[in-house]
């Protein structure tokens, strides 16, 4: 097998010294001639030298990766906040890793350890269990997406799901509805969840009976979506709108709907929150909350950039985007 060029063998062969290849490499070489810099490249053209990322981060302790851990890489709604991510960090020279724990506590602790064992710059992380400790002690930098309490320690950035789940909430009053059923998902990370509380609050508020057989909880897929709402449809009294805690489980929840022989939104209406791409394709298209999925991504990536410059403030930063209505035809007066 034929043995890699080194940083010594470009050396030889431009006729300079190593300290010089090293300047020209790392794009120190303002010093350097421009006869000089063209005959560093010619040498590195033809040995085929690949500069040694790793051992340079040995000398400089900066790897330029960065890792991205979600709890589901099949959830649409990631797509777009690792593309806000990535084109943010990109542009300051770093690679962006993705893990996906995929629910799991063991693999979100692995993936974090894996991080620091391989010296990552920072961690971008939406925790399903990890604590605020457990972060603190990995000693990376760390930015949380998501609208996450506990975490005094640590940047956070996300969207008011609070407000979302109330914007919802009074889109269906506004309707005339009543009884509003909620679907959750049990894989939420911690208990107390925003959409809950809001959910109870808004019911307090407007003097109406909270009935925990309107509560649902299950799995956070379309299977999930789809046995909640068979459920909610087995009560003596069904509700008349349904608020689901993210698209893909109002997508279950329309099927289930269309299942049980229901017209929607004549006989029942069904909202999510996310506004992912299948939302507006359903029959009918969701009605939904819309998250600026993008923009959490790249204002996430931005508060990473200013840790690693050394820029932020002491104090941790909270930033939630607001969320907007997307109305489309799955919601309606009640029957």
């Amino acid at each position: 097998m034929k043995r890699r060029p080194t940083i010594i063998d470009v050396a030889k062969k431009a006729g300079v010294s190593k300290t010089t290849v090293s300047r020209v490499i790392t794009g120190d070489g303002a010093n350097v001639r421009e006869e000089t810099i063209q005959r560093v490249q010619t040498a590195i053209d033809e040995l085929g030298y690949t500069h040694n990322a790793v051992a340079s981060s040995l000398r400089t302790d900066r790897t330029n990766l960065i890792m991205l851990s979600i709890p589901d890489i099949t959830n649409p709604f990631w797509p777009a906040v690792a593309r806000g991510v990535q084109d943010r960090m990109e542009r300051e020279g770093y690679a962006v890793v993705f893990a996906n724990s995929d629910w799991d506590a063991q693999r979100e602790k692995m993936f974090l350890e894996m991080a620091r064992r391989n010296r990552f710059d920072a961690i971008l992380i939406n925790p399903v269990r990890v604590n605020n400790d457990e972060l603190k002690a990995a000693h990376i930098h760390t930015v949380l997406i998501g609208s996450h309490e506990g975490f005094p320690d640590f940047d956070i950035v996300g969207s008011n799901s609070y407000g979302a789940t109330q914007l919802a909430l009074a889109h269906l009053y506004d309707l005339g509805h009543r009884r509003i059923g909620l679907i959750r998902g049990e894989r939420q990370s911690r208990p107390g969840h925003s959409r809950l509380q809001s959910y109870e609050d808004f019911l307090r508020e407007k003097g109406l009976v909270l009935d925990s057989s309107l509560i649902v909880r299950v799995p956070f897929d379309e299977m999930g979506g789809r046995q909640a709402m068979e459920q909610l449809l087995s009560l003596a009294e069904p509700p008349t709108a349904v608020l689901a805690a993210n698209d893909i489980l109002a997508i279950g929840a329309l099927q289930a709907a269309h299942q049980a022989g229901l017209t929607v939104p004549d006989q029942l209406s069904i909202m999510g929150i996310d506004d992912i791409f299948a939302a507006s394709a359903t029959t009918p298209p969701l009605t939904t909350i819309a998250k600026p999925q993008y923009e959490i991504g790249r204002q996430a990536a931005e508060f990473l950039l200013d840790r690693l410059g050394e820029q932020a403030t002491a104090v941790p930063r909270r930033h939630l985007f607001n969320c907007t209505l997307q109305q489309r035809g799955s919601t309606g007066p009640p029957p």
